[in-house]
């Protein structure tokens, strides 16, 4: 397993090095010059569209443009919005959640142009089950001219195709399971197997039923589970409503300089605020990844940019507004620099274990604060060292586990640093280490006990519910592409069970599961961004063509907008 996590370490340092997160940036600020702000007409024309004024049942498709977008939104508003925001304010600081705004916002731009790509080259040919998306771009570009030609865009469609399954199977599918068996577990004491079965077999019902009934069962979830969670947070935010902006001061400050240590934040530095700011809202609302153009394909329409409008509305929705929610519960709770929790004897030492290698004695666990040991947390010090990049000083993070022995006395079992200077510790303190979506958990629960236990174990169970499921269409079109429709049924039984794969324990840090979600999205944007640079001009042109006949009134709502409850069902283009 160490091997393993050398390799995932190792891979992320390439797909994630500054340049590729500054490509992916500029991308976004170039498509949004050249479409002139395309995100105030997402925020205008989109919501038009969205509410049904346009949807027409005999446009080629399967499903409309709000189930299409609920669809999408599914996937991307999940985890990440709950675990994925915790995991880069614990790692990149406060500074982080101004990185993400920034993305959202170019990110609308990133998502309207890929999805007009995916919409002008999506295969229609039946028109009651498209097939859209990067693979199908290329092969459709570069298919018509010479052989060459259509062997280089099977080869590039296949190779997005590849990456799409990589992601799929990491951070649509495993990184869901992990975190509402990690969550579930610490609650309810439920071992995280069961969560991943039972996901597993919620999922699998679904997505056997296909898009008509992922469109159908997304339309009625994502709104639900969305009101849910902004319920509970604004709940929060309204009895911490002094703190606010004292917290957005410290949200740009640590954007554009380093954050010092306190509490539980060992520190961090400005480029790693914005490495895992960047990051993570990338992983969330997945733009320029080439994902959720696959559903938004699905879209009864006829007008290819009308739905790539629509399409720009879902980094709003998922970064600009639910992450920042999260993120707003999370500090201004002080939650992500939460005080220690136990503290460790005066006596305890650092210990060699080899050249290089140190760790504390095995000792009884101390008093904790406010709760007794149960068994089975994860929890480290903070100890001093060699220089550390990430938090730009020279502390790091020793962790341990908490294992009750035979004699029903819980003791601290404690892990290894690697280091070529003896570590000194800090402050004696123990802190707990939530992880992910428990972190989250936790801020809600700093305000009222028992709010994260009830409504954030909902939210996450709900959220990646969501989420597996529309990361399974698109890799189901990634099958489609690469092998044809009898793999299918075999890859839907393969993909729950990788829920189950999840949930068996060989994840155990917020360093490994960041490790492991960004290797399938970084592999996405090393083959969909150059694709977007290479058709782009394709897209704009067809954009800007829209956007003139819809400005020179050649083009009106088709209708008034439908009772609600159609849109929302789809039996506004039910035929």
């Amino acid at each position: 397993m160490n091997s393993f996590n050398s390799f995932l370490e190792a891979a992320n340092a390439i797909l994630w090095h500054n340049a590729v997160l500054f490509l992916v940036l500029g991308t976004g600020i170039v498509f949004t010059l050249w479409t002139r702000f395309s995100q105030f007409r997402s925020l205008t024309h989109g919501l038009h569209v969205l509410r049904g004024r346009y949807d027409n049942p005999a446009d080629p498709g399967a499903i409309n443009h709000f189930q299409a977008l609920s669809a999408a939104l599914s996937a991307t508003v999940g985890l990440g919005n709950i675990g994925g925001v915790a995991l880069a304010i614990s790692l990149g600081g406060p500074g982080a959640v101004f990185w993400m705004w920034v993305v959202g916002f170019f990110g609308m731009a990133l998502k309207t142009t890929e999805v007009t790509l995916a919409m002008l080259y999506r295969n229609t040919s039946d028109p009651d089950n498209p097939h859209g998306g990067t693979m199908w771009v290329v092969s459709k570009v570069l298919g018509d001219g010479p052989a060459w030609r259509q062997k280089l865009g099977r080869l590039v469609g296949s190779l997005f195709c590849i990456t799409l399954l990589v992601t799929t199977v990491t951070g649509g599918n495993m990184f869901q399971a992990w975190n509402v068996g990690n969550l579930t577990e610490l609650y309810f004491g439920v071992p995280d197997i069961v969560a991943g079965i039972v996901l597993a077999i919620i999922v699998g019902l679904v997505i056997l039923g296909g898009i008509h009934r992922i469109g159908r069962v997304a339309a009625a979830l994502v709104p639900f589970m969305i009101t849910i969670y902004f319920a509970a947070a604004i709940y929060v935010l309204v009895l911490h409503a002094g703190d606010i902006p004292a917290m957005f001061g410290l949200i740009f400050r640590s954007a554009f300089s380093a954050t010092e240590a306190s509490g539980a934040f060992i520190g961090g530095t400005m480029g790693y605020a914005f490495l895992y700011g960047m990051k993570r809202a990338i992983f969330s609302n997945e733009a320029g990844q080439g994902t959720s153009p696959i559903a938004h394909s699905a879209a009864k329409t006829s007008e290819p940019v009308r739905e790539s409008v629509v399409a720009g509305l879902e980094p709003f929705i998922d970064t600009i507004v639910t992450c920042t929610m999260t993120a707003l519960v999370i500090i201004v709770t002080g939650t992500w620099n939460r005080p220690a929790e136990a503290v460790l004897p005066d006596e305890m030492r650092a210990v060699a274990t080899a050249p290089g290698e140190w760790t504390l004695p095995e000792t009884d666990a101390p008093a904790r604060t406010g709760s007794a040991w149960s068994g089975g947390e994860r929890v480290f010090v903070i100890v001093r060292s060699a220089a550390n990049e990430q938090s730009g000083n020279d502390l790091h993070r020793l962790a341990g586990n908490v294992a009750i022995g035979a004699s029903g006395t819980p003791a601290i079992q404690w892990g290894v640093l690697q280091s070529a200077q003896e570590p000194e510790l800090l402050d004696r303190g123990i802190y707990v280490s939530y992880v992910g979506a428990a972190l989250t958990a936790r801020a809600f629960d700093s305000v009222l006990p028992g709010l994260g236990r009830w409504v954030v174990t909902l939210a996450v169970w709900l959220f990646a519910i969501s989420t597996m499921i529309s990361y399974s269409y698109y890799a189901e079109q990634g099958v489609v592409y690469l092998a044809g429709e009898r793999w299918v049924a075999p890859f839907k039984y393969l993909y729950c069970s990788l829920a189950i794969v999840a949930t068996l324990g060989f994840l155990k840090s917020d360093a490994q599961l960041d490790n492991l979600s960004g290797l399938g999205t970084g592999l996405m944007l090393f083959v969909n961004i150059p694709v977007m640079w290479f058709v782009g001009h394709r897209a704009m042109r067809a954009y800007h063509e829209y956007m003139a006949r819809l400005d020179s009134g050649q083009m009106g709502a088709g209708h008034a907008p439908p009772r609600l409850r159609d849109v929302i069902s789809g039996h506004d283009v039910d035929r």
